[in-house]
Order: C-alpha cells, then sequence, then structure tokens
C-alpha cells in the first residue's frame, strides 16, 4: 500500500503577521489540496505596538493573528517568547515540540537561519530542533511522538540578502501565488498594528504593500506576477520527499538564479 502523507501543514514563524508575510499565499496553495492549516509564532509580537505597553500589546496582535489565521480556517498558537528579547532556551525547544506534536504537523515552516532579524534566526534554531526530534520517544514531554519527523522548508526574508547585504543561497524554488494574492492581502489587513509601528521603525507608508512589493520582485525572478521562495532543509535528521513541490507542482517554479 502507497504510504499516505500526513497533510498538516505548520507555519511556525517568530512574530504575528510573519505567516502572512512569508507564506500565506503558499499556505492558501496547500489549504486547496486538501490540508489542515496550523499557524504558530514563537512571541506574542509584544514589542510591535505604538502607545501601548507589552501586554496590551500582545493581547491586541494575538486577536489580529487569530482573526487572520481563520482566513484559512487555520488554528493560531502563541508560545509566549518575549518579542525582542527571544532566547533559545530548553523551555521554548519543549513547548515548540509539543505542538508540533499536538497538530500532528507533517509539513513544517518557519524563518532562515541566516535570516535579517535575530528573533527569526533563534525561531529558526528552535524549530529545526523541535521538528527533528518530534518523533523520538524520549523527549519529556506529555504529547506523543510523532509516527515519522515532519518536512522542514524555510520561507523568505524580505530580500535575497542576509544581514550584512551578502547574497544568500539561491532558494530551491518558487510558489506562483498570483491566483490566490488576495487572500494574502486579506490575511495581511488584520494586522493593522503595524501600519504605524512601521511607519514609526522604518518609515514606510504601507508596510503591507512593502511586503507584497517584495512578492512582486519574487515574481519577476520567477516569472509570474507574485511568488514566494523556499528551501527546504535537506540536513541529515530530516526526510527529503520533495513533498510541497509536487503537491503544488502546477504553481512550481525551480528556477536557478
Amino acid at each position: 500500500m502507497a504510504h499516505k502523507f500526513n497533510k498538516v501543514a505548520l507555519s511556525f514563524h517568530a512574530h504575528p503577521d510573519d505567516a502572512e508575510a512569508w507564506n500565506a499565499g503558499t499556505l492558501m496553495l496547500l489549504k486547496k489540496k486538501g490540508y489542515k492549516i496550523i499557524i504558530a509564532t514563537m512571541t506574542g509580537g509584544d514589542l510591535g505596538g505604538c502607545k501601548t505597553n507589552m501586554k496590551e500589546t500582545a493581547k491586541i496582535r494575538f486577536e489580529e493573528a487569530t482573526k487572520a489565521a481563520a482566513v484559512l480556517d487555520a488554528e493560531y498558537y502563541s508560545l509566549g517568547g518575549s518579542d525582542g528579547f527571544l532566547l533559545d532556551s530548553e523551555e521554548l525547544r519543549l513547548k515548540a515540540i509539543s505542538l508540533i506534536r499536538k497538530v500532528n504537523a507533517g509539513i513544517v515552516f518557519t524563518h532562515l537561519p541566516f535570516d535579517y532579524h535575530s528573533d527569526h534566526r533563534i525561531t529558526a534554531n528552535i524549530v529545526e530542533v523541535a521538528a527533528m526530534v518530534s518523533a523520538l520517544d524520549p523527549v519529556p514531554v506529555k504529547e506523543k511522538p510523532l509516527k515519522e519527523t515532519p518536512l522542514l522548508y524555510h520561507s523568505s526574508p524580505f530580500t535575497l540578502f542576509d544581514p550584512l547585504g551578502s547574497q544568500i543561497v539561491p532558494p530551491h524554488f518558487f510558489i506562483d501565488i498570483t491566483s490566490v494574492i488576495e487572500t494574502k492581502k486579506k490575511m495581511l489587513s488584520y494586522h493593522n498594528s503595524q501600519i504605524e509601528l512601521m511607519r514609526h521603525m522604518h518609515k514606510m507608508d504601507d508596510f503591507f504593500e512593502f511586503v507584497l512589493e517584495g512578492n512582486h520582485n519574487y515574481g519577476k525572478l520567477a516569472g509570474v506576477k507574485y511568488a514566494e521562495v523556499y528551501w527546504q532543509h535537506l540536513g541529515g535528521g530530516f526526510q527529503k520527499e520533495p513533498q510541497v513541490q509536487k503537491d503544488l507542482s502546477e504553481f512550481l517554479i525551480n528556477k536557478t538564479l
């Protein structure tokens, strides 16, 4: 009997709005292929506000993220790490393992290990380890081990450059998200708190438009209108089946830059 892949995709990033910015289009396409979608963040995004304290900001952003996830009929989880002060800890690794097991993830998406933001890089480290050991019996969490290690994929930052401005490893593939760009826009639109924040921090008049411009730029590289980019984690300890590439083959663009 052919192996039946577990169609649960967990988008596991650092902050509320990261899933929407980096891979909401791909998540929608996977949902159309019968996947259950889960969105999780390592922090509550509690520094991401103006004129509110961290507790108030986290509450606002939790509500925004929950509404955005609902567009995909997705559950949203926050692990409660501290935004801007995120540390790789045993506690967060165990929480991440528990979540991966609880939702029975078949695919996990997270940041690149050399992303521009330190919270993103730390999240990538935690999620990588958590995914790798989520099928092992001795891990001291109450949830039962997964039957097999989930596949791990890395989503894109704003550009294909590292924090020091060097070109990063070219993407393994692009996903054409032109057909679902309105879904991505809708999900982003729930994160209203970030409009004022990005105007204050980065002098961006329209943060959402900046995100979409990034997808448009990736689209130009791929020869389509809008695209998201990915790298599959191919290191030891992980299966290397190109599941996303197969399930989204009609949207897949393999292109060496």
